[in-house]
């Protein structure tokens, strides 16, 4: 079976490790991590390195890793990255594909995590910048507000986020609207500091800036 996009979207072993990943998470009191995180990380990922220009293979090659990317909570959320590769490689190493798209995108994986990774070439880069903005509202799965962590805070001030790359300026950015009475930018920070921090890290790969705007005011 050819390496593609759909084809792994529709893999039934992907989907059931995506699901199950999600209910660990889901009982540890984390965010949504679902197939619609995995399918907009995905998007977003190849969003970026279109726009920047690049080709349609390596835009492919960043949708896998992003849809692919969180496998490993099916396994544990420590190191999650780590095992994420290792059962991507196990996965893709049944497809009719390149040796070299493989690492590519087992690399991709094991290196998304702040705590451990960094970006190295333009599908890590794409990968990491797609994860860690997706910042929003409806990946808080507590109901109850009086009962909020700090993460579950951050993500539901959200209510509205946009990722922009402008290739004249040279400058990604993450465009965010927060409710300030849920949460302030100090508040953001205070969690999404070490992952901002990767972002421009990663941005750099692409010999660009990373900045976050947030309810209008550059924050960085």
């Amino acid at each position: 079976m050819d390496l593609t996009f759909e084809n792994i979207a529709n893999n039934k072993l992907v989907s059931a490790l995506i699901y199950k990943g999600n209910e660990a998470l889901g009982a540890l009191g984390f965010t949504e991590h679902s197939t619609i995180h995995a399918a907009l990380v995905a998007k977003t990922a190849a969003d970026i390195l279109s726009k920047l220009g690049y080709s349609e293979h390596e835009v492919q090659l960043a949708k896998i890793a992003g849809y692919m990317h969180d496998i490993g909570n099916a396994v544990n959320r420590t190191d999650h990255a780590h095992t994420g590769a290792t059962l991507c490689f196990n996965i893709l190493s049944g497809f009719d594909a390149d040796p070299q798209d493989i690492a590519e995108i087992v690399a991709a994986i094991g290196n998304h995590d702040e705590a451990t990774g960094q970006a190295f070439s333009a599908v890590s880069a794409a990968l990491i910048i797609a994860d860690k903005t997706d910042v929003r509202r409806d990946r808080v799965r507590n109901r109850v507000k009086a009962t909020f962590d700090a993460h579950d805070r951050v993500n539901y001030a959200a209510i509205s986020s946009t990722l922009k790359v402008d290739t004249e300026k040279k400058m990604i950015s993450l465009d965010i609207e927060l409710d300030e009475g849920m949460c302030t930018m100090f508040d953001y920070f205070e969690i999404f500091l070490g992952r901002m921090l990767m972002c421009r890290r990663a941005a750099g790969q692409f010999d660009m800036g990373f900045t976050v705007l947030a309810n209008g005011v550059r924050a960085v």
